[in-house]
């Protein structure tokens, strides 16, 4: 699966190793308690804008990722 602007943060984080991309990067929707309840709903590009983190580097490093790795 490739990771794009559109792909939700539930996707992303099916895979085990994107959430150490993710903390890396400084989303914090990952320790965010009302963000769990979004996690369908929340696209990746939206929370960059949102919180000023670079895309275009996340997208990179997420897509990095094997898809054979969880």
């Amino acid at each position: 699966m490739k990771i794009t602007k559109d792909t939700t943060l539930a996707e992303i984080m099916q895979k085990e190793s994107a959430k150490a991309i993710l903390a890396k990067h400084r989303v914090p929707c990952l320790t965010c308690p009302m963000a769990q309840f979004e996690l369908q709903d929340l696209k990746i590009g939206d929370v960059c804008k949102m919180y000023g983190i670079d895309l275009k580097k996340l997208l990179e490093d997420l897509n990095k990722i094997s898809p054979s790795k969880k």
